[in-house]
This record gives structure tokens, sequence and C-alpha cells, in this order.
């Protein structure tokens, strides 16, 4: 009988604290915690979703206690739904940042109704929807898209309407004095959903949108994150609110910012810096940024990873434990020319997040290469059924079976050592030890109780993972790989509704 892990980890009473204090107190906390974070956002009804969006101004929370004057989209009304499952807390408020991620399926004909509700200086909005073949009527002609006018004016909403052609990953953001509106938060994500049905290889993860991510066997997987980067220049946005309280009644002069030279010293992914992005999705804290970045998974499982550069920057998405394998990029589906059911996308150990581009990558786990038994080597446990070393993988757990028994090469790290105990559990094993009956290796010491690796996914621009030019913050987080099963057989159950 699956079992899940009830541990909730709560991140909101250590974000005031030093950063030495706060990264020490952080690294037990990262290891076993229940939050996770799925691709949520909100869909329309079936076959022509309906969306309204409104562009309006609130303050964004930061890891220092920096408040920061931000723009972004939300929801103008309540939505049709909710995905991929009733997360606790979900909601869609008028202004969040990222932008509602918006939910559809392939050959939808999707409409997007946005109204203006900025400050009068800020003057019109818009939305670009790259990759789409758009019409728009309402509002006025702009220089990238039809905008929606100041609320109050004749003309101020605008519809956007398209057929969404193709499966895969995009981006939608504001087409209108992009440099100063995008950097002020006007950005999102659309998620399409492949129409074709799941192959008999491929069995849908409980909380994945589809069975593939595209109309294609190969592209099968189990659980899926998105992971929006951008920054942000707390003096533009200063600069702007200054802006907005010069004039607070139409007709205002143009709004005039400067946006060069750009240093920004807020860094983000969907919307917040570490540790908040670890805190839980719609979590009361941020009420404004919605979206975490928490990414879990179980041992040999394939994840979805949904990337998008959302800012100016390219910010190097690089990922700890294994390559992934690019699918495809900006929704084009990467295969051989020469074997059309066969993948061509590269393995990476680094995602360049290039501005205005989607990147779609499957990354797995299973421990192969690391040259021990990832599950300690005295705990007796088989591997397809065998105590001793065989060819393949183990079904239930996904050990690597050529690994099985061998020790560790190193001296287990002393627990209490930062940089090696706390990171991996206070052992270097993924779990399944403590109990009688499957005793630690000597000389190591249980730190976390479910077990679990934790690998640091972070920004490889070393300054990128600062918030306020302090460390730790920015673009970080961790992936957590938990053990198949606890101590006592139960299987785990990573319940992204957490």
């Amino acid at each position: 009988m699956d079992q899940p892990r009830r541990i909730v980890c709560k991140l909101g009473t250590l974000l005031r604290i030093g950063a030495l204090a706060l990264l020490t107190a952080l690294l037990p906390v990262f290891v076993g915690c229940e939050v996770y974070a799925a691709v949520p956002g909100i869909t329309g009804q079936m076959g022509a979703p309906v969306f309204n969006l409104i562009a309006s101004a609130a303050q964004t929370t930061q890891p220092d206690g920096m408040m920061l004057y931000s723009w972004g989209y939300g929801c103008d009304g309540p939505p049709t739904g909710f995905a991929p499952a009733p997360a606790t807390g979900a909601n869609c408020t008028t202004m969040q940042i990222p932008g509602p991620t918006l939910i559809v399926k392939e050959g939808d004909s999707v409409t997007i109704n946005l109204r203006n509700g900025l400050p009068p200086a800020a003057g019109n909005t818009s939305i670009v929807l790259p990759g789409f073949d758009v019409t728009a009527t309402g509002g006025v002609a702009g220089l990238l898209a039809r905008e929606a006018t100041p609320s109050g004016t004749t003309t101020s909403a605008v519809t956007y309407k398209f057929t969404a052609t193709k499966p895969g990953t995009y981006l939608y953001h504001s087409g209108s004095q992009p440099d100063l509106q995008i950097e002020m938060g006007l950005q999102g994500a659309i998620i399409v959903l492949p129409s074709m049905g799941a192959p008999a290889a491929c069995k849908k993860g409980a909380y994945s949108l589809a069975a593939t991510a595209y109309d294609h066997a190969a592209t099968c997987y189990d659980r899926e994150y998105l992971f929006q980067w951008s920054e942000m220049m707390s003096r533009i946005h200063r600069d702007a609110q200054a802006a907005v309280l010069e004039c607070a009644t139409l007709p205002c002069p143009p709004m005039t910012v400067a946006t060069e030279p750009y240093q920004p010293d807020y860094f983000l992914i969907n919307g917040r810096s570490m540790p908040d992005d670890m805190d839980t999705p719609y979590a009361p804290n941020y009420p404004h940024q919605p979206y975490n970045g928490n990414p879990h998974m179980l041992p040999g499982e394939l994840v979805l990873m949904r990337v998008i550069g959302q800012g100016r920057l390219q910010h190097p998405f690089h990922f700890h434990g294994n390559h992934a394998r690019v699918l495809a990029v900006d929704g084009a589906l990467l295969v051989s020319q020469n074997d059309p059911t066969k993948l061509a996308g590269p393995l990476l150990f680094t995602i360049a997040t290039v501005p205005g581009q989607t990147v779609d990558a499957i990354f797995t786990w299973t421990g192969q290469g690391l040259n021990w038994d990832v599950y300690g080597a005295t705990t007796g446990h088989l591997c397809n059924g065998k105590k001793t070393p065989s060819p393949g993988f183990d079904p239930v757990t996904k050990e690597y079976c050529p690994d099985h028994g061998k020790p560790f090469p190193v001296t287990p790290p002393d627990p209490n050592i930062l940089a090696n105990g706390l990171w991996y559990s206070g052992s270097p094993y993924l779990g399944l030890q403590g109990a009688l009956a499957n005793p630690l290796p000597p000389g190591v010491v249980r730190q976390n109780i479910d077990g679990g690796y934790a690998y640091m996914w972070h920004s490889h621009n070393e300054r990128e993972i600062t918030t306020g030019n302090v460390f730790p913050g920015g673009m970080m987080m961790m992936l957590i790989i938990d053990p198949p099963q606890d101590a006592a057989g139960h299987a785990t159950v990573i319940d992204e509704t957490q």
C-alpha cells in the first residue's frame, strides 16, 4: 500500500537572517522537504479556452526584505480551472510574476482578453505571442501588437486570438515599450499539450499535464517542471514608481525611465529567488509570486524540464546529477533527418537560457556511473533479485545493478561538515538505511529521516546566485532525489499538490 511522505517544509521564518546562518539553516531543510512544483497554471474551456487577463501593479518580495514595485499580468476574474491538480491555496490574483501559465491543447482556438489596469502614467500595454499566428481586435495599433490603453479610455481592451497549432513550451510578454515593461514583470508562459493519445509505452504521471511532451512516442515523461529565468534591476523599478506618482490621472506624458546601462541585482526563477523559490506554490508569503521552483523525482523517472529565458540576459542553467536530453527548442521537436522516430537533440549539462527562447529537455537519474552502491553496500538489499552485481537496472529501485554491493570509494563524509554531509542527508546513500534491518555503514550518521540526494540546480554565473549581491540567493534551487521506498518498504509518493 502506497504511503505518501508527509514532511512539510516552511521557509518563511528563515528569510530574513544572515547569509551564512541562512545557508547553514537551510541545508538540512532542503533534503526530504515536501514542497513541490509541477507546472501550475490555469486552463480554459476545452477546445476554445478563453483567458481574461489584466495588467496591473503591485509590490513583489525578495528574500533580503526588499519590496520591488512591479507590473504583471493576472486574472481579470476567476479562471475556468487550475492545473495539474487542485494545489493547496491555488489562486490567480490580478497581478502576478510571472503571469499566469496558460495551459491549452493542440488544436485549441485560444482567446486572450487583455485589460490595462496599469497606472495612467505607464501608458499602453499589450501581449506578444511568439510562435503563433495571432489576430487582434480592439485597443489601438502598436509597434509589435495591438495595445490596450489605460482603463477609462474608450478603446482600452484588446482581444488576441490564435490556434495552438503545435505542442510545446512557449512564452508571452508585453510588446509595448518592452525594455521597460518586460523588466517590470509583464511576461508569462503558454503550455500547448499534444493531441495524440498516450502511446502504449508511455504512462502519464499523476501530476503530468500529458503522457508525452510532443506528438512523438519518444517524448514520454513521468514528471514535469517549469523554470522561467529572469532578472530585475531595482533602480529601474524605483524610477518607474516615481514616474507613476508624478501623474495620477490622464492624460500623462510618455513615461521615460532609463533602462541602460543594465545592471540587475535580483535574479529570479519563476518570479522568486532562493530560498523563496523552494517554498510552496501559492504560499501566502508571496501573494504576487505564486510559482515555485523545487523539483523532486524518484530514481529512473523521466523529468520534463520546460525552460524559458524571460529576461534580457542569458543565464546558464546548470543542473547537477546528470545530463539532460534536449527534446525541442522554441516548440520545434529535434528529430533525426534519417529516422524521424528517433530524437536528435543534444545531451547538455547546462542549458543556456537565451532571452526569448524556450527549451524542453528530459532529465533522469539512476546513479549509473557513480561506481558505488547508492543504496548502501551493507544493507543486504537485492538488485534484480540478486545479492551480487548483475546487468541492467532494478525495475523497482532503478538501481544500476553492475554497481550493486560496491562500497563507497572514499571515507563517508563527516555529517558535521557543511559542504559534504548535509548535502547528502548525512551519508552518501540514497535512502532505505537506518532501520535495524538496514544498518548504515560504520561511521555514518543519518541526518535526514527520509534519505535522498540533494543536488544544487543553479545559474553557472556566480553573481546570479546572489540577492542584492549577497550569497546565497538568486537563481538557485535544489533537486531532491527521493528513495523509491522507505525503510519499512512503503512506496514513496511525491504529492505535487503540497
